[in-house]
């Protein structure tokens, strides 16, 4: 006889205190994967964010890459995370399910991030980003510092001038619907057969999800927010680069070694003017180096959160 089918001999007072805490919290930390975490909302400054949880402990807030929704991460990564971080992830003003008008105006998206923790309650965050993301969390970091404990930096560079992503990058990005084939030239390394074979294995997790899903972005949407970000004529209008050198919160940047957007030589020179940086690289990997080491990925970033302080202690 299984136990699932054994006679509860649980004392009835115990199974009225669960279904009591059970009741006070919310819907998605109950949800065992990131496939079936709810989507919840919160409103804020008259406008509504969506966004999942996964996990229960402290806080890492994830903001996401250009036409990321909510469904554009892979939930294997989400999952390991989750056995040490309470995963936040969320829909930008005005895209997927959140409304409002949308920018990709950095300050913007990581007012966002700032305003959906606040809303949740919560005082200090990891932040963490992926490509657009990792701009967007490098800007809350250092506008909101009192907020962040620890930047994770994922697929992305440095703000101020940087080496101009590969052709292919926009041949394949711009396409008004993403195949197999443009999701492992975008975010692997198609030259690696493991790494075709991981971009297929991600892929089918993310499409694990059929139910509750966000709202992909129209192509006329997503060519406004590029237009927006390509005539910005000063690629660091808010000397954000200078304050990245001047911070002490602990970085982690994670790379893989052929990123057709964010190309990894970006960080070489300027990681050695960074008070607390850590920057690893996967080898035979692209713009979504997670993705590829889903597990890997999520237990360094972990490690990294329970290592490192901020200098002189505290974090």
């Amino acid at each position: 006889m299984t136990a699932i089918s054994r006679p509860s001999r649980r004392p009835r007072f115990l199974v009225t205190l669960w279904l009591l805490v059970s009741a006070t919290l919310p819907t998605a930390a109950l949800s065992q994967t990131a496939v079936d975490a709810k989507t919840q909302f919160v409103e804020s400054k008259g406008r509504r964010l969506a966004y999942r949880l996964v996990g229960t402990a402290d806080p890492l807030i994830l903001c996401n890459r250009f036409r990321g929704i909510l469904d554009t991460w892979d939930p294997a990564f989400l999952d390991a995370l989750a056995k040490h971080f309470r995963v936040v992830t969320f829909d930008y003003t005005g895209i997927g399910r959140s409304t409002g008008k949308a920018s990709y105006e950095h300050l913007a998206l990581a007012t966002d991030a700032k305003d959906l923790a606040q809303a949740l309650g919560y005082q200090k965050v990891v932040i963490g980003g992926w490509s657009l993301g990792g701009l967007a969390a490098q800007a809350f970091a250092l506008q909101f510092p009192e907020m962040t404990s620890h930047l994770v930096l994922i697929g992305t560079g440095p703000h101020g001038t940087r080496r101009p992503p590969e052709p292919i990058f926009f041949e394949r990005a711009l396409k008004p619907v993403n195949d197999l084939d443009d999701l492992t030239v975008l975010f692997f390394e198609p030259r690696s057969a493991g790494s075709r074979e991981a971009a297929r294995q991600s892929t089918a997790r993310i499409l694990q999800r059929t139910t509750d899903l966000s709202v992909p972005l129209p192509p006329e949407l997503f060519m406004r927010l590029l237009g927006e970000l390509r005539a910005e004529p000063n690629p660091d209008p808010h000397g954000l680069r200078d304050k990245l050198k001047a911070t002490t919160k602990p970085i982690l940047v994670i790379s893989g070694d052929h990123d057709i957007s964010f190309p990894v030589e970006d960080w070489y020179e300027l990681s050695r003017e960074l008070e607390a940086v850590q920057h690893v690289v996967f080898s035979r990997s692209g713009h979504g180096p997670q993705h590829q080491y889903p597990e890997a990925a999520a237990e360094l970033i972990a490690s990294f959160v329970r290592t490192y302080r901020s200098p002189g202690g505290g974090s």
